[in-house]
């Protein structure tokens, strides 16, 4: 299985201390975080695209190109590019110029967005949030497979006869679809036969099933073996050398990250108890000692038969060193050992272009 980390970049005082870190900072420390990952094995590393004061990365392809320059086989994915409020034209464009970069890691995980900043700051209708996705995913595979497109739509200029440059090294480049559970992006995703990224950041893993099945029914009805594309599950953790030092690290930021999201989504305040709810065996949060999170990335594996897992880590802001110590932890224990535990058949670091042909 390929396994890795994605990043928002969070930029937040810190809820233990009120310190604060300069943005220039938090980029340094991000790249150093990136290099790491790529030092101990792992094999992605994702950047989420924001337009919000506690996110630094408005353009992800720009740090990834800073990562790309310091690090030799780790793959180089947004997690996610907001699409629907973006030109696919220039999507494209940075992604293969990362790609040449970086001598063919690139890749793109395109989604809707959950946060809509995005939306009125580049002149688009949220009314729109599904149909700008979809037009503009359409494009972009357009761009993928072709080098001179023509093509039109709704919401951007029409493209005749128009070669896009440059080109990438990956033929085709790997686009991932993100979906947070909406079965219509389930559903569309497997019948264009993309790769698809699961976001499970709350509640019981189980109750994600449906969603995985219903993804690989609608590959299957489209013409695609669901067998060969693969699915990724993206969620919150963080490791420590013992459980009670990771719980005591990675609660304090959670509860803060949680509690503002929550506050701006009308959802309940979050608790102590409903943290350790999460981070249960059955629950959807990988916050332990090495052990408890090889563990329930196994359990899950049993769920989804998955090809990826990526970690978000920094869920709220996080000392740079114990980010880096989880980083050391995750990339030299677990996932070996979870990669030993499965045989080490499906997406192993030795064949990280596993997914290019999808």
């Amino acid at each position: 299985m390929e396994i890795g980390i994605y990043s928002f970049a969070e930029r937040t005082p810190d809820p233990r201390t009120g310190r604060l870190v300069s943005a220039e900072q938090r980029l340094r420390d991000l790249l150093e975080e990136i290099e790491l990952a790529d030092q101990v094995g792992l094999d992605v590393f994702g950047i989420g695209e924001h337009h919000r004061p506690v996110y630094l990365v408005s353009s992800p392809a720009v740090v990834l190109a800073a990562a790309a320059a310091r690090t030799k086989r780790i793959r180089l994915t947004s997690a996610v590019s907001v699409l629907s409020s973006d030109d696919p034209v220039r999507v494209f464009q940075q992604f293969a110029t990362l790609d040449l970069l970086s001598g063919g890691r690139a890749e793109i995980m395109a989604g809707r967005g959950s946060f809509i900043e995005s939306f009125p700051l580049f002149g688009y209708d949220l009314e729109q949030y599904d149909e700008l996705f979809a037009e503009k995913l359409d494009l972009l595979l357009a761009l993928r497979a072709r080098e001179r497109v023509t093509w039109s739509g709704t919401h951007r200029p029409a493209l005749t006869d128009l070669a896009v440059y440059p080109r990438p090294v990956q033929q085709p480049l790997p686009i991932w679809v993100a979906v947070g559970g909406t079965p219509q992006s389930v559903v569309r995703a497997g019948t264009l036969g993309l790769p698809m990224a699961l976001a499970i950041i709350g509640g019981q893993p189980e109750r994600f099933v449906p969603m995985v099945e219903l993804y690989r029914e609608s590959a299957r009805r489209a013409g695609h073996d669901p067998d060969a594309l693969p699915v990724g599950i993206n969620s919150h953790g963080y490791i420590a050398d013992a459980s009670s030092q990771a719980v005591e690290d990675a609660l304090p930021p959670y509860l803060d990250v949680m509690g503002r999201i929550g506050r701006e989504r009308g959802w309940p305040p979050p608790s102590r108890a409903r943290f350790d709810a999460e981070r249960s065996p059955r629950g959807a949060l990988l916050v332990g000692d090495p052990q408890e999170v090889i563990d329930k990335m196994l359990f899950e594996h049993e769920l989804f038969r998955h090809q990826r897992f990526l970690m978000q880590m920094s869920v709220g802001t996080m000392p740079h060193a114990k980010l880096m110590r989880s980083i050391e932890l995750f990339g030299t224990v677990v996932a070996p050992a979870v990669n030993r535990a499965l045989g080490g058949t499906i997406g192993t670091p030795s064949d990280p272009g596993l997914f290019q042909n999808v």
